[in-house]
């Protein structure tokens, strides 16, 4: 027995420092990458997503990974008239976050949202903002490294290729849990920004929040085979139903996209 406990602590922290180690999102997180993502919903364009890593910097004595997320619809879209900022500081493991903040169009001024991951004391701060007011005013208990919405993008990039089904801890508002199976599936994928096919690993999932316009259930995407793991193409449901999300430019020193059959 004792043996066998020995061996699976063992196991748990040879596998710990390998998902969790810093030597292995290095080609994840380039400081100064730009993806940018034209969002449709059958074969009509409804807005853009930008995603841009910033650079390393220090929070409360702890050194982070700071990246934003903007999303913007296009001008005339009805119904629709969404405009948000996210930003994220994520440890540099990419396997959690320690603070998250965003600013969001409301139909009566601006939701300003911040929520700060306490680890030490076991604790989730939530806050938000309309316009100058505060309206929400939150603290949750809770004992597990968690991602918010935005990390949650690079946690996926960081693990594409683990080969294995996943639950991970998603603060949306509250605690929920975002499914990811990482298959390991390798598919060509061919867009317009890329000359030709590009080599990509599949992966599937399905989240238990309502996030942004509605965005929740079953989602599906394809990063790029290669250290970068850019997110290439995929589909997610809103209020309207399925809507494709896909590169439509990017700038990342020396990335070439991997060719795929």
């Amino acid at each position: 027995m004792k043996l066998k406990l020995s061996l699976f602590i063992l196991f748990f922290i040879v596998f710990n420092s390998v998902l969790f180690s810093d030597d292995n999102n290095k080609s994840i997180f380039v400081p100064g990458e730009y993806c940018e993502y034209e969002v449709s919903f059958l074969g009509i364009g409804l807005g853009k997503i930008t995603v841009e890593t910033i650079k390393t910097e220090q929070l409360n004595g702890k050194t982070t990974y700071h990246a934003k997320v903007t999303m913007d619809t296009y001008p005339g879209i009805p119904f629709v008239d969404l405009h948000s900022v996210f930003k994220s500081w994520m440890d540099p493991s990419l396997g959690f976050s320690y603070q998250f903040v965003s600013n969001s169009k409301v139909s009566d001024g601006w939701d300003y949202n911040k929520i700060i991951f306490d680890y030490l004391n076991n604790k989730i701060i939530n806050r938000h903002w309309l316009n100058d007011s505060l309206v929400t005013n939150q603290e949750v208990s809770f004992d597990k490294k968690i991602n918010d919405g935005c990390s949650l993008y690079f946690f996926a990039r960081q693990y594409t290729n683990l080969k294995k089904t996943v639950y991970v801890p998603t603060f949306i508002d509250g605690v929920f849990y975002t499914r990811l199976n990482f298959s390991g599936k390798i598919e060509s994928v061919k867009i317009n920004a890329i000359p030709y096919p590009v080599r990509t690993i599949y992966f599937d999932g399905k989240a238990d929040w309502k996030g942004i316009y509605g965005m929740s259930g079953k989602f599906e995407g394809w990063f790029s085979d290669d250290d970068a793991r850019i997110p290439i193409r995929a589909y997610m449901n809103v209020y309207v139903g399925k809507i494709k999300i896909e590169l439509i430019k990017y700038k990342r020193d020396g990335w070439v996209p991997p060719k795929g059959n």
